[in-house]
C-alpha cells in the first residue's frame, strides 16, 4: 500500500507542478538516475560465475525467453488491438517486452526462489532491453496502419537503443562493481536500499508526470476521455492473462522457475516510463495511459500472488 500511495504522489504532485508552470525538458539524466537508484544496487549480488546457471538452467530460461518475449507481445497485441488507440497499444506492447523491473527481487526473495538466479534473469532483461526498444519500433511501423496512423521511423526509438544501454545497462554495472570495494558505501546502500528505492520512484515519476509532453494528457482528457476506462480495462485483462499463463507454465516445486514467474507477472513499468516519454511524439500521449494504470494494477496483484503462494503454492 505504502508503494501505491508513493506512485500516486509523484504522479499527482508532478503533473500538477507541470500544470502550473512550464513543465520540465526532458533529459536522459533521468534515465542515468534511475540506472544508479533502482538498477545498480540489484547488480551488488551479481557475479561472473552465475553465468553457469545459464546452462544449468537453460530450460527455465529458455522457457521464460519465450513467454517475455513472443507470448506476452502477442498477448498484448491482441489486447491492444481491441482497445482501438495506438498509443494504448504500444502503452500495453512496450510493457509486455519489458519483464522484471526494480522490485522483482523483492518478490523473489519472499517467495523463497533462486536469488541467483533471479539476478542472472534480471541481468540479462536488461540486456535486452534493446531488442525491447527494437519489438516497440517495430509494432509501430507495422502497427500504425491498422489504426490509420502514421509511423515515422526516423523519429522512433531505434536511435535511443545505444543510450539506453548505456545508461540503464553498462554505467550500473560497472558502478555496482566499485561501490563493491567501498564496503561502507555498499553496506549503507544495501541498508536503505528499500528507503533509497521508494525516494527515486517518487522523484522519477514527479519529474517525468511534471514533463511538458505529459500535459497533454489534459487533451486525451477533455477529447477522448473514453481511453481512460478502456485503458484500465485493458491493463487488467493483461495482467490477469499473464497471471494464468505463468501459473500454467512455471511450477513453485522449483525455486528458479519461482524466480522466472515472478520476472513475468511483474514488468518493469518505471523503465516504461521513461522510454514512453521519449516516445510521445511516435505513438501519442495515451501511450501514458496503460503505464500509469499497470503501477495501479500490478502492485496489489504482486502482495495478492505474494500472500497466495506463501499459503498455498501455486502449482
Amino acid at each position: 500500500m505504502g508503494l501505491i500511495i508513493i506512485v500516486i504522489l509523484g504522479a499527482v504532485l508532478g503533473y500538477l507542478y507541470g500544470y502550473n508552470t512550464d513543465g520540465f525538458i526532458f533529459s536522459s539524466k533521468i534515465c542515468l538516475f534511475a540506472g544508479i537508484t533502482l538498477i545498480m544496487p540489484s547488480l551488488f549480488k551479481f557475479e561472473l560465475s552465475h553465468i553457469k546457471l545459464v546452462w544449468e538452467h537453460k530450460s527455465v530460461l529458455f522457457k521464460g525467453m519465450v513467454v517475455n518475449f513472443l507470448l506476452l507481445p502477442l498477448i498484448a497485441i491482441v489486447i491492444g488491438f481491441m482497445t482501438g488507440d495506438f498509443g494504448v497499444a504500444a502503452g500495453l506492447f512496450m510493457i509486455a517486452t519489458l519483464s522484471g523491473g526494480g522490485m522483482v527481487m523483492f518478490w523473489i526473495k519472499k517467495a523463497k526462489a533462486d536469488t541467483s538466479f533471479g539476478f542472472l534473469l534480471l541481468f540479462i532483461n536488461l540486456i535486452f532491453v534493446t531488442l525491447s526498444l527494437f519489438m516497440l519500433d517495430q509494432f509501430g511501423i507495422h502497427g500504425a496502419s491498422f489504426f490509420d496512423m502514421t509511423y515515422d521511423h526516423s523519429d522512433g526509438i531505434g536511435k535511443f537503443a545505444r543510450g539506453v544501454l548505456m545508461l540503464l545497462i553498462v554505467i550500473p554495472f560497472i558502478a555496482s562493481r566499485v561501490v563493491r570495494f567501498i564496503k561502507p558505501l555498499k553496506e549503507v546502500i544495501q541498508k536503505y536500499q528499500k528507503l533509497i528505492s521508494q525516494i527515486s520512484i517518487f522523484v522519477i515519476l514527479f519529474y517525468l508526470f511534471g514533463l511538458q509532453n505529459t500535459q497533454l494528457l489534459e487533451e486525451v482528457w477533455d477529447f477522448d476521455i473514453e481511453l481512460f476506462p478502456i485503458a484500465f480495462i485493458a491493463v487488467v485483462v493483461f495482467y490477469a492473462v499473464i497471471f494464468f499463463l505463468a501459473k500454467f507454465i512455471y511450477s513453485h516445486d522449483s525455486p528458479q522457475e519461482r524466480a522466472a514467474f515472478w520476472h513475468t507477472v511483474t514488468r518493469y513499468l518505471t523503465l516504461a516510463l521513461v522510454i514512453a516519454t521519449f516516445t510521445l511524439g511516435s505513438f501519442g500521449v495515451s501511450m501514458l495511459l496503460p503505464i500509469m494504470f499497470a503501477y495501479i494494477v500490478q502492485i496489489p496483484l504482486a502482495v495478492y500472488i505474494n500472500r497466495k503462494v506463501d499459503r498455498d503454492p501455486i502449482k
